[in-house]
């Protein structure tokens, strides 16, 4: 489950935090990388048991709708989503009662945000037409909960909430958990019954060696990978940078030195994602132009042994560092300008 796009993210947070509290114990910096990436697979499962609490929610809902019909003669309500196939068999997974059994917090622990969240569902429009429907079959079934899970559970403020109580990490990972989420529902099988598996906390050894490998290249070799930043852009002011922008180039420029296998294209454009969601409204056009500038200089002094494309035209092409420059020059003057005017008036 654990990804490289997720294991970028926690080692930019780790990085940044790593120079900012002082310590620089890479050791215990490791050891919080590999704990905060153990906290993503926990929510994994948490938010996988939220299904199985919303339905016991529901049963109860229905035990009380029952007995009320019988008291007053009235036909008895649907079970439909109460005994919902899907969220049976997620009920039953010996993976995630294994998981859950040994966690101090469960879902139980939340009966207000379960009752909300099941009026929420009940009062859905997707939750009318699956009731109102007379298709009655598992794949309908676990489409419901992919559709709800869209809907009511990926933006959920009162979730974030109490998300963000439990643990200091969940609220950063949620966005990229919740399409693990989704996908695990696609693909559950009903014959698979119980012991239908759940995505693995890492696919395989390499992922888990990758974030090693790259967590310790960045810091040891930060003063090594800061000059070549320097070293291609001496026209720029590095010091002007945002201090997350230099650890989001710093962790690059380690990725592109200590993997081969990933093309330098690959490496740059996931770090400039990264850089939009992290650091300044402009610096994900920054570090495009930086890494590009970086990379082919560290490819012509023979520094770096892989090939990079050809610059692209138009307007997704990379700034160069003149274009770095010019632009700086030109937010300098704007806001000079603002000043101006704001002291004249």
């Amino acid at each position: 489950m654990i990804n490289r796009e997720l294991i970028r993210i926690k080692i930019v947070q780790l990085t940044y935090a790593y120079y900012q509290n002082g310590n620089k114990n890479i050791e215990a910096a490791e050891k919080e990388l590999f704990f905060s990436l153990s906290k993503a697979y926990d929510l994994y499962n948490y938010l996988l048991a939220l299904i199985v609490g919303v339905t016991k929610e529901a049963r109860r809902h229905l035990e009380v709708a029952q007995s009320r019909a019988k008291r007053e003669g009235t036909p008895q309500p649907s079970q439909k989503f109460a005994y919902n196939r899907f969220a049976l068999q997620l009920e039953e997974n010996k993976m995630l009662n294994d998981f859950m059994g040994a966690q101090k917090s469960t879902w139980e622990d939340e009966p207000e945000f379960l009752r909300k969240l099941y009026n929420q569902i009940t009062e859905s429009q997707i939750y009318k037409e699956y009731m109102e429907s007379e298709e009655d079959d598992y794949a309908t079934d676990r489409e419901l909960w992919r559709k709800l899970y869209r809907t009511l559970i990926q933006e959920n403020a009162d979730l974030d909430q109490i998300l963000e109580e439990q643990s200091l990490y969940w609220n950063d990972d949620k966005e990229v958990v919740d399409t693990f989420v989704l996908k695990t529902i696609k693909r559950f099988d009903e014959k698979n019954q119980s012991k239908q598996e759940l995505l693995p906390e890492y696919d395989n050894e390499e992922d888990k060696d990758y974030a090693r490998k790259l967590f310790r290249a960045t810091i040891m070799n930060a003063d090594e990978y800061q000059h070549f930043m320097s070293e291609a852009s001496r026209n720029w002011d590095f010091s002007r940078l945002a201090y997350m922008d230099v650890v989001i180039m710093q962790i690059a420029i380690a990725e592109m030195a200590t993997f081969p296998s990933i093309p330098i294209s690959v490496s740059i454009n996931e770090y400039v994602d990264i850089a939009k969601t992290y650091s300044t409204p402009r610096s994900g056009s920054y570090i495009n132009g930086m890494l590009d500038t970086i990379a082919r200089h560290l490819i012509k002094t023979g520094r770096l042994m892989k090939r990079i494309d050809e610059p692209r035209t138009g307007k997704n092409k990379p700034l160069t560092v003149a274009d770095l420059n010019n632009e700086d020059e030109r937010a300098t003057t704007e806001e000079t300008t603002e000043t101006t005017e704001e002291i004249t008036e």
